[in-house]
């Protein structure tokens, strides 16, 4: 197939031609850019939402229901589910989401879990790409898994329009949830597995937490919700915190201040990647190592080197 019939047949909605699109994005094809092109007069109306958290905080989980809830209300929803990258095969550690099984036959579900191959921030470099791809697909929803939030891994906050940020009793207080970056980036906070003991304590440190953090008037209250995802408890309420979320972040102007960020963000990476694919072609690895050694033996200090990299890219 040419890249404009596989856009059309992902444009409505043909599972296989969204596959191949989404693996042309990770292994970066070099008709990327044809299909970038063919697929942006058909994108732009979805919901991109962030779950991101520690590992074990029940995100799958959590996403899983979200998408039952969803679909509930007749939307189309997608799922990028990043992974860690395993060692072996360089693919997705995880696979197949098992907690996400129960929408594997629903035509209008599409899920996919992505390696993050290295990436740091807790997302795959082709996940902006990919989220793309299923809202030019028709996706009303598209639901974003990181691999599991650190202090560093905070990337989905430049992806979402919402950003859902999970904790679980045993996890840590609302300290360690400072400390790990994420009260900056959460738009909305979820204890969830709130039927084990020590949640009613996580929920109180968070709230102590998030009162310290400096407001401008209009600015968004984060809520602070309990679930207890496995059985589809708080479920609505989260959904509605989201559809609250959207609706101030339209009216403030955030959304559209969001979404150009992320773009900004995209073209950066795209660029950043060019450039380090053009240094690689012109200079070669022996005449880096070259510049590598004559730093190291005090002949030249590192701008210099890299001044030389440029000049010759001029």
């Amino acid at each position: 197939m040419t890249v404009d019939e596989l856009v059309a047949r992902a444009v409505d909605a043909d599972r296989r031609a969204i596959a191949r699109l989404v693996s042309m994005v990770e292994d970066a094809s070099p008709l990327l850019r044809e299909v970038m092109a063919a697929l942006i007069p058909h994108a732009g109306s979805a919901l991109v939402i962030g779950l991101t958290g520690a590992p074990g905080v029940g995100k799958s989980t959590s996403t899983s229901a979200l998408v039952t809830a969803f679909r509930a209300q007749g939307l189309r929803v997608g799922v990028l589910a990043v992974d860690p990258t395993s060692p072996f095969t360089g693919g997705a550690l995880l696979g197949d989401r098992v907690r996400m099984q129960d929408h594997a036959t629903d035509d209008d579900v599409f899920i996919r879990s992505m390696a993050t191959r290295g990436h740091l921030g807790g997302l795959a470099w082709a996940t902006p790409q990919a989220v793309r791809i299923l809202d030019a697909a028709g996706c009303d929803v598209v639901l974003v898994e990181t691999v599991g939030v650190g202090q560093s891994e905070v990337d989905v906050a430049g992806l979402a329009d919402t950003t859902v940020v999970l904790l679980a009793p045993g996890m840590g207080d609302g300290i360690q949830a400072a400390k790990a970056g994420i009260l900056e980036v959460g738009d909305i906070f979820v204890v969830n597995k709130a039927d084990r003991d020590g949640a009613d304590a996580v929920v109180r440190d968070l709230r102590a937490t998030v009162r310290m953090t400096e407001r401008a008037p209009g600015d968004w209250r984060q809520p602070i919700l309990t679930t207890v995802a496995s059985r589809g408890e708080g479920i609505d309420e989260l959904v509605a915190a989201i559809e609250a979320h959207r609706a101030w972040a339209v009216d403030s102007g955030t959304a559209q201040q969001r979404r150009v960020r992320r773009v900004r963000d995209e073209i950066q990476a795209i660029a950043i990647a060019d450039l380090r694919r053009a240094i690689a072609d012109l200079h070669g690895d022996e005449r880096l190592d070259e510049l590598a050694r004559s730093v190291l033996a005090g002949e030249q200090d590192p701008y210099v080197a890299a001044d030389t990299i440029t000049a010759a890219m001029r």
